[in-house]
């Protein structure tokens, strides 16, 4: 925010004044420890389908991009990995084809020098949460499936009054589906580097059908890097709807250093981004009222 020329409010944030800032977590939700063998615990049969129709999806998207010939060849390769096969659509064969299918494609370029610190497994475990929401399931003893719980933790922290929502990653089709229950005032909705649009996979499971966005939107702003692995259909406005006063999508790239930029705070460095989170929150704070969140 200092560098988009905010000095004052990024002063005021990082004292804890002026404005609130709160995080919603739900890290904890998908802690599923030993229960079904593994440290993480092996995908349900619906899980381990979405996560199936993802690989493909992902390595699809990756292989439509202009790359070199060399990295053509591997995402051949990683797609043939990526394919069901026949009837071994266990959960664990499932795993074992992701775990194949990431290895192959943090090989590719920019993302190879990153493999000293991103490991292919970790890189399931992103893919394999988004699948885990998106399948609608693990009901908890009142019958409350995760992806009901995880929206519940971000209504929680919405409150009653204006705000603003930043929106990360797997967050960003949380937020999209908590704001269409949530009534009250979202200023701004910045999202960074979403999935919200991979066509055959995300897009066709989100609630509710067809995807637009929520009433309670002013501002919809999407972010994405040219080198995010997840962002692979960065142009949200081609895939979300206008709500009914007229609001779309807005999608802005930035460019942001090193091999490994999707994580938030590659996105939430960037001027570009803190700026217009600046501009909502000290339009906010301007008003009458002076509640802000």
């Amino acid at each position: 925010m200092r560098d988009a020329g905010h000095a004052r409010l990024g002063r005021e944030l990082t004292a804890g004044s002026g404005v609130e800032c709160v995080f919603a977590h739900y890290a904890d939700l998908f802690g599923r420890g030993q229960s079904q063998g593994e440290p993480d615990g092996l995908p349900d049969e619906a899980e381990a389908e979405v996560l199936s129709d993802l690989l493909v999806a992902w390595v699809d998207a990756l292989a439509a991009e202009d790359v070199s010939e060399r990295d053509r060849r591997l995402l051949e390769h990683a797609r043939a990995e990526a394919a069901p096969r026949g009837q071994t659509q266990g959960s664990l064969e499932v795993v074992r084809r992701a775990i194949n299918v990431a290895t192959t494609v943090l090989s590719l370029k920019p993302w190879g020098d990153a493999a000293q610190w991103i490991t292919p497994k970790l890189m399931v475990r992103q893919l394999a949460q988004v699948a885990r929401y998106l399948a609608r399931g693990e009901d908890d003893e009142e019958g409350v499936g995760l992806d009901r719980r995880v929206r519940a933790r971000v209504a929680d922290v919405l409150g009653a009054g204006p705000v603003v929502v930043v929106a990360h990653s797997l967050g960003t089709v949380v937020a999209f589906e908590a704001l269409h229950e949530h009534p009250s005032d979202i200023r701004l909705l910045v999202t960074l580097g979403s999935p919200i649009a991979m066509r055959t996979v995300v897009w066709p499971r989100l609630v509710p059908q067809p995807p637009s966005v929520p009433e309670t939107v002013a501002e919809w702003l999407n972010f994405w890097d040219r080198d995010d692995i997840i962002a692979v259909r960065p142009h949200l406005e081609r895939d979300v709807g206008a709500n009914r006063a007229g609001v779309v999508p807005v999608s802005s790239r930035i460019d942001s250093d090193g091999v490994w930029v999707h994580s938030a705070d590659k996105y939430l460095a960037q001027p570009a981004v803190a700026g217009r989170v600046a501009e909502a929150l000290m339009s906010m704070v301007s008003e009458p009222s002076g509640n802000s969140e």
